[in-house]
């Protein structure tokens, strides 16, 4: 087993000292850690989901008032 040295003032972290890597050995911590990267991925899932939902919006959009503009022009 790798021997680690105690960071001064934190518990539940420790550092290697072949890396010099300070390294989290809280579970829960690390737990929490995944939940909120997990969430935020949603979000960023969502948002990505959300601009192009507003692009093809916009696409619609543009060829509605280029068919109301050619129809407009047919009556004249």
């Amino acid at each position: 087993m790798k021997e680690y040295v105690k960071v001064k003032d934190h518990l539940s972290l420790v550092r290697d000292p072949r890396t010099n890597a300070i390294l989290n050995t809280s579970k829960s911590e690390y737990d929490e850690y995944m939940k909120a990267r997990k969430k935020n991925a949603s979000k960023a899932e969502r948002v990505e989901q959300l601009e192009t939902d507003v692009n093809d919006i916009k696409n619609d959009l543009n060829e509605i008032k280029s068919l109301l503009l050619d129809l407009a022009r047919k009556q004249d």
